[in-house]
């Protein structure tokens, strides 16, 4: 990688996923990348990401963004979440941009969005997300 900053507007997915699969591949770690042990991975991985929100409230858990040491931090984890994920496409061959959309039409049709605006679950009255 070079010192030039690189965006999501610049990147692929396909490119995150090469990123990833060259990295295990130089490893030789696909022997250990199985669908099991990445799931597994992946979960830790969520998990270390939530500690970083453990214990704050809404409004504490959104002022993570404006502490550039706090946020750098839960970047990494989500990062670490995010290679975990990228590795299980490569693993079983899936296409994160179908996957993607596939799910988004699903939850389009259990979630309407006039049915389901500012409500995060059935029959919530108090549920209401700003």
């Amino acid at each position: 990688m070079n010192g030039s900053p690189i965006t999501d507007a610049e990147t692929t997915v396909a490119q995150l996923r090469e990123l990833v699969a060259r990295f295990v591949a130089e490893r030789d770690w696909k022997q250990f990348h199985t669908p099991k042990n990445l799931a597994m991975a992946l979960a830790i991985e969520a998990a270390e990401l939530m500690e970083h929100f453990q214990w704050l409230d809404q409004t504490e858990s959104r002022d993570v963004a404006n502490d550039e040491a706090r946020r750098v931090a839960a970047g990494e984890e989500l990062a670490d979440v995010i290679c975990y994920a990228l590795a299980m496409a490569n693993e079983l061959g899936l296409d994160v941009s179908h996957a993607m959309h596939d799910k988004m039409r699903k939850n389009e049709l259990k979630y309407p969005a006039g049915e389901y605006r500012g409500r995060w679950g059935d029959g919530d009255t108090r549920g209401k997300r700003g």
